[in-house]
């Protein structure tokens, strides 16, 4: 996993990576789709994301697509 996409956690998910707080809707889609990826990551831990409520308090977070050679973004939450 290259540096910034780093974060706090990480999963083996039938054959992806997932990095970080990434919602279970987006890991879901990544199943659906199946793209030629390695996986997805959530940089850092934004509030808001799975685990890291803090009441009504949220901050717009992407999810990546790490692709091997580059990344996309996947879902914009």
């Amino acid at each position: 996993m290259p540096q910034p996409l780093r974060s706090c956690h990480t999963a083996l998910v039938e054959g992806y990576v997932i990095e970080g707080h990434v919602p279970a809707d987006a890991i879901h889609a990544l199943l659906d789709q199946r793209p030629d990826a390695l996986g997805l990551a959530v940089p850092g831990m934004p509030i808001g994301s799975p685990g890291m409520e803090m009441g009504d308090q949220s901050e717009p977070f992407e999810v990546i697509l790490w692709t091997g050679t580059g990344t996309n973004v996947f879902a914009r939450y």
